[in-house]
């Protein structure tokens, strides 16, 4: 853990935006509690909850995997550029979506006024930019390796990073056009699980950089078992979380042609 923190230390750019993400959602948290205007029955500040939280998260992890890259990695111009990409992307998303909420107008499927509808576009554009972040941190990790962690650990961010890019692509797609029912679902997600609602999927692809990381570092405290052994476990975690991500997206496009 000594080498993450010291390794967080030299990335505190990605830590102070995740730390301003943190910030901003306890304001949102209190503006939530006392404003009671909603959107499609939801409060309108719900979803600039729900972004800042992400954002917060996505450079957080990003910040501890940078942290564990060789400092020749490190220092490559490009990956500096993904920092900035993620940045700019995240934030874009956030101040937008919070603009509207503060203005009780939804963000999301508003194409009401041709300026609306621009900005939904580069909403989903950003959305890919931010993810792709994620995808190319994953090439970065699998080509260079990380100076902490065992191989099963490496290998579960490596998967990861790379099935935030590819599954929360496929599904912010397929979100984009497939608007949730209305209503506020379950507590504090919204989702409905009763099918035509793709945010469970979504969910599943944007936090796999997360998930299963710690899938592979819950593997890695396996003290006496064969690395063979935890890394077809890392392997069989890996199919299932693709499954569930398959069998939800599945469920959401059901219940939306039903």
């Amino acid at each position: 853990m000594t080498e993450v923190w010291e390794g967080l230390r030299r990335e505190r750019g990605l830590v102070r935006y995740a730390v301003l993400m943190f910030a901003l959602l306890l304001i949102a948290a209190v503006l939530w509690a006392v404003d009671e205007r909603v959107v499609r029955e939801v409060n309108v500040w719900a979803k600039p909850m729900k972004f800042m939280a992400a954002g917060g998260l996505m450079a957080l992890t990003t910040a501890v995997f940078l942290a564990g890259l060789p400092a020749h990695a490190r220092a490559q111009r490009s990956v500096q550029l993904m920092v900035w990409v993620l940045v700019l992307t995240s934030a874009f998303e956030v101040g937008y979506i919070t603009l509207q909420g503060a203005l009780g107008n939804g963000s999301h499927y508003n194409v009401s006024h041709p300026f609306l509808a621009v900005m939904f576009g580069l909403m989903a554009l950003a959305a890919v930019g931010l993810t792709a972040t994620q995808g190319y941190l994953a090439w970065v990790v699998m080509k260079n390796g990380l100076t902490w962690g065992q191989p099963v650990f490496v290998q579960s961010v490596v998967w990861g990073l790379a099935l935030t890019f590819v599954l929360a692509t496929v599904s912010g797609f397929a979100l984009g056009g497939l608007q949730p029912p209305p209503g506020q679902g379950l507590p504090l997600l919204g989702w409905h699980l009763s099918g035509g609602d793709a945010r469970p999927a979504h969910f599943l692809g944007v936090h796999a950089n997360q998930l299963l990381p710690l899938l592979g570092l819950a593997l890695m405290r396996l003290r006496g078992w064969q690395p063979r052994l935890t890394m077809g476990l890392l392997y069989a975690g890996v199919a299932l979380y693709v499954l569930a991500w398959v069998w939800l997206s599945a469920s959401a496009l059901a219940g939306r042609v039903a």
